[in-house]
Formats: structure tokens, C-alpha cells, sequence
């Protein structure tokens, strides 16, 4: 499946900044704590996709811009970084909207998966090297589900295959949950935990057998089609191998969808780990309540951007929460973030300014500490403020930095 363009990154050398570039500092949620991460020269990371039957919302777009980060750290260690992200173009949510709709369920995913596309080029997103759809990888995952059974790690209920949680000695390593949390969500977020016939109630499905009106491929298990978490372990062990630096996405993705691609692909492999740190970013909200589909409760990047909101406004007004907290949008989110970007732009167009070094060193300080893009932001306020007052001893080449640091660490383009 095709991604989208790559904006360019500039390096903060070639703007004749000096300073050193930070290791990145993430917080895994299975340990609970901030640590360093020690990719080799090339940084791996899997960043779980949309599952295409709505427009970007913003609550998609935060996530992606935190992982944006990530990416753009690593690079300025240094590092090649191997992105890889899919997109859950066949499942349950996509089916039922395409039936509610009265739409071909491919045509809405690929109508959609396009203006996703659209909202992550307009927002500076680095986009990933391999964007694989579900529906391509159906081989990978037939293959993976077949190694789970030839390790006794599957088995049938009504035609449909599940995989047995017993078969991972560490289950619930990568959310940190007990069961009796595990439950409520399991039922919550696509799992079938009163399901008879299955072995334990947080048993997932690994291949549904095809349903009368439904989409279906040929397996060596019946014509069918994959369950959600399978997805995910077959594309990133078949791109990235076995503990690869990174897995991430929203905070609600732990579980079940983390946890139980992580056993997936730990019983295939028969190796361990799936992902050395599983990282998560908060929930964005609207009126109180978690920004979803189901709720209705969206605000689209692609509406906004329709309003006339620059793009890099959007972005300023993601980068104003950390990435981890759950937080509200308002329409003043937007309002500051525009005044901030024309402040900052008004400053860089300044023949002169002052030292943009201190900037570089503090905007790296804060995003290798675990991204923490809003202490970013308030360095380069001040540089911005100081400048326009014609603060400070000034150098002619301090707007030309201040600009390439806002692009290559923060993606803002000025």
C-alpha cells in the first residue's frame, strides 16, 4: 500500500549549530517508567494504524505526531530509523459502516485511507517505509497462524481459530493489568469474552471463518478472514524481526490489542521479546468524553484544514499537550497555537536575533526526556520573544537556526 511524501528534515549541523544530540528517553507502559531507549544504528519502530471508515480525527493525529517525534529524535542522534505502520482495512467496524452506508467497504477504505494520507502530508507527519494494509498482508498472517498451530498455540472453536492465552507464560506483561481489569476491557474493545466454547474468556481470535455477506480469503484453515491482533504481529515480526525498539500507539491499544499481539508473536517466534518498549499516548477529548468514532464526538484535521486552520497551527496546538496526557479540545487550543505560529514566523523573518544554540540544546533536553514537546515550545516562545523586543546580543544567522530547529525536532515548518 502506498504511503505518502516525506517532508525533509533538515540537520541541525548544517545549520551550524553545534551541540550535541540527546539519547531518547521513552515511557514504557509495561514497566511503568521512563527509560532510555538503546536502538542500534538503525532505530525500529511499529506504530499501529487507523482502521479506515472515518476521516482523521484529531485524537489519530496526536498519536501520530508523538511517534512524528520519536522518528525525528532518532534522526537527530544520528540514527536511521526503520518506520513501519499498517492500516486495518478489513474488520467488524469497517464492515458495519460500509453496510449502515450503503457503500463497497474497499471503496470506503481506500477513500479514506487517501485522506489520511492527505492529513499526514499536510501535517508534516515522516511517513513510514512500509504502510501495509491487512488485506495485503493476509499471507503473513496466514503464515503466522500457522506457525501458532504448529506450536500448539490455536485452536478451533466452530470453525473459527483462537489463540490461548496459556500458551504466554507472560501474559499481561505489556499492559501491566490483572484479570479482573483485563475483563471489562476486553469486552469493550472487540473481544468476545462470553463466547462459549473457547478455553478462557480473554482467548482472541486468530481467523474467523467467513460469514454469509462477508469478505473471505483461502487458508489452510477455511475461507476467512483475520482477527485484529494477528494483524499487527505478522506485519511488524515480518518487517522489523523480534525486539524491535518500539511498538506504539493510542493508550487504549494496551490492551487488549498490545498485549495480545505481543503473545502472538512470541509463541510463533518461540522468541521474546516482541518489542523491547510499548509506548502510548493519551486520549484526546471532546465535551467531556474520549474523542471516537462510536461516540461521534470528532473533530477532523481534514474539516479543520477545510476552515482554512494552516496545518502547522494544527500541529502547534497537538505539540501544546504532552503526548501521554489525556486532555479536551477546545476551540482556543487552535486560536493560541495561530498566534504562536505567527509570533514565531515574524521572528525568524528578522535579519538577526539572539543565540539560537542555548534554543537547540534545550528543545533537544525536553524531547529526549520522554517528548516533552510543550517545555520545546516554551524555548523557542522565549527566543521568539526576545527577539522581537530586540533583546539580548544579536547574530545574523539566530532566525535561520531558530527556524531549522522548529523543522528538523518539532516538524513545524516556518
Amino acid at each position: 500500500m502506498r504511503s505518502w511524501p516525506a517532508p525533509g528534515v533538515p540537520r541541525l549541523s548544517e545549520a551550524g549549530l553545534s551541540g550535541p544530540a540527546l539519547p531518547l528517553h521513552l515511557h514504557d507502559t509495561g514497566t511503568g517508567s521512563v527509560r532510555p531507549t538503546e536502538p542500534g544504528p538503525t532505530a525500529r519502530m511499529y506504530v499501529c494504524g487507523i482502521t479506515p471508515y472515518d476521516a482523521t480525527h484529531l485524537g489519530h493525529a496526536a498519536t501520530y505526531l508523538a511517534f512524528d517525534l520519536a522518528n525525528r529524535v532518532w534522526r537527530d542522534g544520528g540514527h536511521t530509523v526503520h518506520y513501519v505502520q499498517n492500516a486495518t482495512d478489513v474488520d467488524d467496524p469497517l464492515l458495519e459502516r460500509a453496510q449502515q452506508t450503503g457503500q463497497d467497504w474497499r471503496e470506503l477504505a481506500d477513500r479514506e485511507i487517501a485522506l489520511f494520507r492527505d492529513d499526514m502530508t499536510a501535517l508534516r507527519i515522516l511517513p513510514p517505509d512500509h504502510y501495509i494494509g491487512a488485506v495485503e498482508a493476509i499471507p503473513l498472517i496466514i503464515e503466522m497462524i500457522e506457525q501458532l498451530r504448529s506450536r500448539g498455540a490455536a485452536y478451533e472453536v466452530d470453525g473459527d481459530l483462537y489463540f490461548p492465552i496459556a500458551a504466554d507464560p507472560d501474559f499481561g506483561r505489556v499492559s501491566g493489568l490483572t484479570r479482573e481489569q483485563m475483563m471489562p476491557l476486553f469486552a469493550e474493545r472487540g473481544g468476545d469474552p462470553a463466547r462459549r466454547g473457547k478455553k478462557d474468556p480473554l482467548d482472541a481470535l486468530l481467523w474467523m471463518v467467513q460469514r454469509p455477506g462477508e469478505p473471505g480469503w483461502d487458508s489452510p484453515f477455511g475461507r476467512g478472514r483475520p482477527g485484529w491482533h494477528v494483524e499487527c504481529s505478522a506485519i511488524s515480526v515480518h518487517y522489523l524481526d523480534m525486539a524491535f525498539d518500539v511498538e506504539g500507539g493510542g493508550s487504549d491499544l494496551a490492551f487488549p490489542h498490545h498485549e495480545m499481539s505481543a503473545s502472538h508473536a512470541e509463541a510463533a517466534t518461540g522468541r521474546r521479546p516482541h518489542a523491547r518498549a510499548y509506548v502510548h499516548a493519551g486520549m484526546v477529548g471532546l465535551d467531556g468524553e474520549k474523542m471516537s468514532k462510536s461516540r461521534g464526538n470528532l473533530v477532523f484535521v481534514s474539516r479543520l484544514r477545510g476552515d482554512g486552520a494552516d496545518p502547522m497551527a494544527i500541529r502547534l496546538a497537538l505539540l501544546g499537550h504532552h503526548y501521554r496526557s489525556d486532555w479536551e479540545w477546545t476551540s482556543e487550543d487552535l486560536a493560541r497555537a495561530t498566534g504562536r505560529l505567527a509570533r514565531w514566523r515574524a521572528a525568524v523573518r528578522l535579519p538577526s536575533g539572539p543565540s539560537a544554540e542555548p534554543v537547540a540544546a534545550e528543545v533537544r533536553r525536553h524531547l529526549a526526556h520522554d517528548l516533552d514537546a510543550p517545555a520545546a515550545l516554551v524555548a523557542i516562545d522565549r527566543w521568539a520573544e526576545q527577539a522581537l523586543s530586540g533583546a539580548g546580543e544579536a547574530e545574523d544567522a539566530a532566525p535561520a537556526q531558530v527556524r531549522t530547529i522548529a523543522d528538523a525536532l518539532l516538524g513545524v515548518s516556518l
